[in-house]
């Protein structure tokens, strides 16, 4: 696939960059922003998701009927986004709608008015939002997870916060946040599809003409301490939903595509080792997948499994049997399949409009520019059995693990015994309890 990827950084700061993709009708563009839950300080937990939900209940032009009406009378849409350390908010229109999409998005990051009803309003649906999380075991087992594997820290709190922390926030802390994060160097307005680059930047540069060149505040973000330990949540319900892992690699860490490839070979498809092993021959669970992920000075790799209560005193050890397995052989054939599916996540993904925009924010947020395509599937083919087994060795055998489950767990064993089968010491310091 021929790439068109175009780069302007304006001289407020703000970068814009543009895929034009041929034959295409509509495109999808977005502001992202290199900040989101982890920049929240001590006292704002749950801001960075409230910030995003208010940013489209109405500015100084528009209210929040206005808003949804302009974008969805010419049959666009538009929505957002809160993760651990950034903030999206997209649109998708036909190409003469763009000028309409970029005003949209300009005004509710520029004049948002957070009125004191809207917010009141907005609250109320946020404690909902969060009361349907807690109500949803496969979700709230990765919140539970990440809480004790940094524990007492930013990273590890739960993005959309708590019912407490919700309720007390004003307009003026929400334009506090604002004005630290949403500033033009941290900033990047992306579009893929049917654009100009130039065209493009020239609304841009108009729109956003009055967004910040410099933060109010320092960014507020404390270093990651990966800790460690367990949780676990005894719940009457049809099956256990249990999660357990160790510190993976950040982005720009040397093995973070190797750790890629490597919770491929483990769990990444039906045809990878746990799913095999632990679904296909044994029948212990109905879901078993692996995944890594990445942050900017951390990681989490992870195993998820749901399964019934009785499976589990022998789901556990199956699972730490296969991480024993890999860090001994890693066949060349699984390198290559894990590859190849990666391979066309990737050029699918390029299919896309609203995915390849998002890909090309996330690369320009990640290493300030974009990564052409042979240059990633380079960093894959550079991935030897080797590497993956050395990486195994260090990641499943010499780090803490972390264990959150949520269900009829009753039967799971101890975390202690657990380390144990690691060939680990339990300490005191790697365990917390619910």
């Amino acid at each position: 696939m021929v790439m068109n990827v175009k780069s302007t950084t304006l001289p407020s700061g703000l970068t814009v960059v543009t895929e034009e993709m041929r034959n295409l009708e509509s495109v999808a563009l977005g502001v992202w922003i290199k900040s989101g839950a982890r920049n929240e300080a001590e006292g704002e937990h749950g801001i960075a998701h409230l910030l995003e939900h208010m940013a489209f209940k109405g500015t100084a032009r528009r209210t929040a009927r206005q808003i949804a009406e302009q974008i969805e009378n010419v049959g666009g849409e538009v929505n957002a986004a809160t993760s651990t350390e950034s903030t999206s908010y997209y649109a998708r229109v036909l190409r003469d709608d763009v000028p309409l999409a970029v005003d949209i998005l300009a005004d509710i990051l520029t004049n948002s008015a957070f009125d004191e009803d809207e917010l009141e309003r907005e609250k109320s649906v946020i404690l909902q939002e969060i009361g349907a999380a807690n109500d949803t075991p496969d979700d709230i087992v990765f919140d539970k997870f990440s809480e004790v594997a940094y524990r007492d820290q930013t990273i590890g709190r739960a993005i959309l916060g708590t019912p407490e922390s919700v309720r007390e926030f004003n307009p003026d802390e929400i334009r506090n946040y604002l004005s630290r994060n949403y500033v033009t160097d941290r900033m990047y307005v992306v579009a893929a599809g049917a654009v100009r680059h130039e065209d493009f930047v020239r609304e841009v540069e108009t729109r956003f003409a009055s967004l910040p060149t410099k933060p109010s505040a320092p960014l507020i973000m404390e270093p990651a301490r990966y800790i460690g330990g367990e949780i676990r949540e005894g719940r009457d319900l049809m099956d256990a939903q249990v999660l357990f892992g160790f510190e993976g690699k950040a982005y720009h860490a040397k093995d973070f595509y190797c750790s890629q490839i490597l919770a491929n070979v483990l769990g990444g498809g039906m045809s990878s080792r746990l799913f095999q092993e632990v679904r296909e021959i044994r029948g212990l669970c109905y879901s078993v997948y692996a995944f890594h992920w990445g942050f900017s000075d951390t990681g989490i790799f992870g195993i998820h499994a749901a399964t019934g209560g009785e499976n589990l005193p022998e789901l556990m050890p199956v699972i730490v049997d296969e991480l024993r397995k890999s860090s001994e052989n890693i066949r060349q054939e699984e390198i290559d399949r894990a590859r190849a599916q990666i391979r066309a996540q990737l050029l699918m993904g390029q299919e896309s409009p609203a995915a390849r925009a998002g890909q090309l924010a996330r690369q320009m947020m990640l290493y300030g520019r974009p990564i052409p395509n042979y240059e990633f599937l380079q960093r894959l083919a550079d991935i030897t059995p080797a590497r993956l087994t050395d990486l195994a060795g260090r990641l499943f055998f010499n780090t803490k693990p972390t264990l959150s489950a949520i269900g009829p767990v009753e039967a799971l064993a101890p975390i202690e015994d657990i380390i144990h089968s690691l060939g680990q010491q339990p300490d005191e310091h790697k365990t917390a309890a619910e």
